[in-house]
């Protein structure tokens, strides 16, 4: 057991209207166990570094500023080093543009999987904040007793800021280098640590805002056959990775029902040669042709609308 018991990772580049608030929100947190942070600055070209710095030295004792680099690195390449800086025996995400209001939040999921080791993750309720000022609670519970690798392969139904979850990384289990090249790694993560088993439970309760339409994500995501095309490369690298190949079965059907999302998406974004390819490409795969063929069209019919 490590002497830390949770590490909070903080992802930040250029968020100096934000990063102080996301710190203090850490800060705040009441619990009978230590905990860190551990900052990943990623060179930004704002005060970010300057402020993060500053806390650092205040609290040398519980925060990790991860040393400066020359260069920008990337979302991704961040996040692997950050995360694999952590020491504590669970990992807790807080973007730094996000930030937790609910100053029992790290309590409450340790306690939960301290007293449940059959789950590895624990997640809650959201507070969605809207760049109008506008706040939204979301909540996002699929209504099973029960949540685990089958549910997550088929969507990310996790907010990172509201995610803890057992800290599985060593020599033998790390995070597969593959996630490097994709534009984010929550989702891979959270896989990683239940392919082996490890349920998810919901918490509900708000525990933290996330900020809509701020960060590096939100102009990635605005393009979703974008975003669903990465998706279908996550799940294929997870198909042909040796860890995973106890779950190639369900994995597969995930990348079968992506694909089909895909191709929709394509005929809603009027891209409708690249539509029809990946229609092809179904049509070969599946044995309800006549359903298949009735659902493409009605998505191209449904792109006019």
């Amino acid at each position: 057991m490590s002497s830390i018991t949770v590490s909070v990772f903080i992802l930040t580049y250029n968020q100096e209207e934000f990063i102080a608030q996301t710190i203090e929100s850490i800060l705040m947190q009441e619990t009978n166990f230590p905990f860190q942070l551990v900052i990943g600055e990623d060179c930004s070209t704002d005060a970010t570094r300057v402020i993060c710095e500053k806390y650092a030295s205040e609290y040398g004792d519980r925060i990790k500023l991860m040393p400066s680099l020359k260069k920008n690195i990337g979302l991704i390449a961040n996040y692997v080093r950050t995360i694999a800086a952590c020491d504590g025996d669970y990992i807790a995400i807080c973007d730094g543009d996000d930030y937790w209001i609910d100053a029992y939040k790290l309590q409450k999921q340790v306690d939960f999987l301290e007293k449940n080791p059959d789950y590895s993750i624990v997640y809650t309720a959201v507070k969605r904040l809207y760049p109008d000022g506008k706040s939204v609670d979301y909540n996002y519970n699929l209504n099973k007793k029960h949540l685990d690798f089958d549910d997550l392969i088929f969507d990310n139904f996790i907010h990172s800021v509201t995610a803890l979850f057992r800290n599985v990384q060593s020599k033998e289990n790390s995070i597969p280098s593959w996630i490097i090249n994709f534009p984010f790694g929550d989702w891979q993560t959270y896989l990683w640590v239940i392919k082996d088993g490890g349920k998810i439970h919901f918490l509900d309760d708000i525990t933290a805002v996330y900020r809509i339409g701020i960060g590096v994500s939100s102009a990635y995501m605005k393009k979703n056959s974008t975003f669903i095309e990465d998706l279908i490369t996550i799940l294929e690298q997870v198909y042909w990775d040796e860890k995973f190949k106890h779950k190639k079965e369900i994995v597969a059907l995930s990348i079968i029902n992506r694909r089909k999302d895909l191709m929709t998406c394509y005929n809603r974004e009027k891209t409708y040669f690249e539509g029809f390819q990946l229609f092809l490409r179904i049509l070969k795969t599946t044995n309800k042709k006549t359903q298949f063929i009735k659902f493409y069209f009605y998505s191209v019919f449904k792109s006019f609308a």
